[in-house]
């Protein structure tokens, strides 16, 4: 085909559009709960690409393209939801008792947009003239390619689908079950070492085994040794070393709060900072490529459809455009508050600080989804280093001895111009995964970027109700009113705490210095590894092994392993690739079940007014709870899997 030959194929359509829209709804509220309860979101490209395909089938017309647009629009929704990294942080300082919608929506949306923009000439560099794996991507590609090209894919993508339901309804199940009280939730013992303290804890959920499946096995036995160096060897040394009165169980969990999550990241932000350094130089150049490919518009050259970007004048002039609408919300934030006497030279700084760290970030997280997938790239890591450097700037130019209504309307305004840049960092982390999709199946970039736009449009509207909904009905550990459901936030509630330590003077910098040592010795490792052609433990997974609880981090473990073992069974049949694909839609499946049950539940509790409304038995049921509900879990997963085997066949 001649590069002006004319696209056979509909590609940005009404419908495609609107079937999109319905998937963003279910996928960014489970993205939602699953990143306020675990602090970890997944990837929704696949998918959305099945059940795209699946309904489209019935359809006159449908094709591969449209089939890609509806995957990138419900994606791109879907990686907004990790905003909730940043957000519930004005709950916990007090700055808000609510999702005020237009406002959290504005802050979403906006930094959304601008990390569609920022991607345009990432995309030349990272997807077209780079090695990157892009897993997620390629899978995606692969999905689209069977499932639109016989009969017999399209009877794959049924069969599919199917086990994509069952998954989502044996995790739903499950999941009632723990609300029921009649299986446990979760099993922990918690003991002394010596003079300290530690203990071994674990989720039963469906949503963190199917996480841990789709990070793979060198995420997950990277987040095993951060695992192990903050709870089985930091913990009982600082435990030691801080004596409490109580039991283990508490002692241990203060200790982690308050020193070894500030060790993690430590590691995180070294981390972060050594995937900007070893992506400078192919961004430079993708800047460069996308300015030749301008000049050659202009003088007439005529490009393949595959190459065609949105124009870079319109890239430039539309991201200048949004800092408008970013300046009225944050100014609307300012004025008639204690730092409106400031409101010009904080409203410069800020967009300042917003474009040149957006660009920054957008490279890191394009960068890092292309290396390990969107699923498992740094966003929560860019929160954390957004934070320190808008709080440490703030912190330049008024100081940390502030009136108490000052300093926290500072500590809030770093946490919403960290949200805008967050918002900047979760699209680039996905709309690269997605443009690689696309190139892979023939798609026109400008018209895949639209869709990304779209995409944002409706994750920005969908994400400020959810949070509200969920803030209402549990709230977040450590906020007042919050009950036993309370959803942990753990990003959250680091970054928060971050920002205040900074603007407060009260950080605690000895273990974040020590972490930042740490995650050195990490990223050496990992590079020797690496070197040694031996797997690798990439040191953001580890630093977040260290910073999340043990509770989140040992089903995701777990979950790399039983995915692990699922693969090697993958790649020794005949036609390896149906049968991983299958693998990753059960792992999908147990994700979407269980997060979207967590939101009803969130109704439910909202209604009745009941932090347990669902409960049937007592706390003497406890042991039989925990063993039952052991054996259950580990009985359905095996039957999960041996369903999808069985659809291979």
């Amino acid at each position: 085909m001649s590069s002006d030959a004319p696209q056979p194929l509909r590609e940005l359509t009404l419908r495609g559009i609107v079937l999109g829209g319905i998937i963003t709804l279910l996928f960014t509220a489970a993205n939602v709960y699953l990143g306020l309860k675990v602090g970890l979101t997944f990837a929704t490209s696949i998918p959305a690409a099945v059940i795209s395909m699946a309904i489209l089938r019935y359809l006159p017309g449908a094709n591969i393209l449209e089939n890609n647009i509806v995957q990138t629009i419900a994606s791109a929704a879907g990686t907004l939801a990790s905003i909730i990294f940043v957000l519930p942080g004005l709950i916990m300082i007090g700055w808000w008792q609510n999702f005020p919608y237009v406002t959290t929506a504005a802050i979403t949306g906006l930094g959304g947009v601008l990390g569609v923009l920022f991607s345009v000439p990432l995309r030349r560099a990272l997807v077209i003239d780079s090695e990157l794996p892009y897993p997620e991507g390629r899978a995606a590609a692969e999905v689209l390619h069977v499932g639109s090209g016989s009969r017999e894919g399209a009877e794959e993508s049924a069969k599919g689908l199917w086990v994509l339901i069952w998954a989502s309804v044996v995790s739903t199940v499950f999941a009632i079950l723990t609300q029921t009280k009649l299986v446990a939730a979760e099993a922990a013992t918690w003991f002394r070492v010596g003079a300290g303290a530690t203990g071994i804890s674990g989720g039963l959920s469906f949503a963190l085994l199917g996480v841990g499946h789709l990070v793979g096995i060198s995420v997950g036995l990277a987040q095993f040794l951060g695992l192990v160096t903050g709870w089985w060897l930091l913990l009982p040394v600082l435990t030691a070393d801080h004596p409490m009165p109580g039991g283990a169980e508490t002692w241990a969990n203060a200790v982690f709060r308050s020193d070894v999550r500030f060790f993690g990241a430590g590691v995180i932000g070294v981390a972060a900072i050594w995937a900007l350094i070893r992506i400078a130089r192919p961004v430079v150049g993708g800047i460069r490529s996308a300015f030749a490919a301008s000049r050659a518009r202009q003088q007439g050259e005529v490009l393949a459809l595959t190459e065609r970007d949105m124009p870079i004048g319109v890239v430039i002039c539309g991201s200048f455009a949004v800092l408008l609408p970013i300046l009225w919300l944050l100014w609307s934030i300012l004025s008639g508050g204690p730092l409106t006497g400031s409101a010009a030279l904080l409203l410069g700084g800020a967009l300042l600080f917003i474009f040149v760290f957006g660009l920054l970030i957008a490279a890191v997280c394009g960068y890092m989804a292309g290396l390990i997938g969107s699923s498992n790239s740094p966003v929560s890591a860019i929160g954390i280093l957004s934070v320190l450097a808008a709080s440490l700037l703030l912190a330049g130019l008024f100081g940390r001895d502030n009136p108490v209504a000052t300093s926290q309307a500072l500590i809030a305004y770093a946490l919403i111009v960290t949200g805008i840049v967050f918002g900047v960092a979760t699209i680039a982390n996905d709309n690269l995964q997605d443009l690689k999709t696309g190139q892979l199946v023939g798609a026109t970039p400008w018209k895949q970027q639209v869709a990304l736009l779209i995409g944002v449009v409706f994750g920005s509207l969908t994400v400020p109700p959810v949070l509200d909904l969920l803030n209402a009905a549990f709230g977040f550990v450590g906020t007042p009113g919050a009950g036993p459901n309370a959803l942990s936030a753990p990003q959250a509630g680091l970054i928060s705490a971050l920002a205040k330590g900074v603007l407060g003077g009260d950080l605690n910098w000895p273990m974040l210095g020590y972490g930042a040592i740490a995650g050195v010795g990490f990223v050496v490792l990992d590079e020797l590894l690496g070197k040694a052609k031996l797997l690798r433990l990439p040191p953001l997974a580890v630093g977040i092994g260290i910073y999340l609880p043990m509770a989140v981090m040992l089903p995701v473990v777990i979950g790399s392993i039983v995915g692990w073992f699922y693969d090697r069974w993958a790649d020794g049949r005949p036609a390896p690739e149906p049968a991983l694909r299958m693998g990753v839609l059960v792992a999908t499946g147990m994700i979407v079940g269980e997060s979207l049950w967590g939101v009803a539940f969130a109704g439910i509790v909202a209604v009745t007014g009941s932090d347990s409304p669902l409960a049937l038995v007592g706390e003497g049921f406890e042991p039989i709870a925990l063993i039952g509900g052991t054996l259950l879990f580990i009985a359905l997963t095996a039957w999960l899997y041996r369903y999808a085997k069985a659809r291979v066949a």
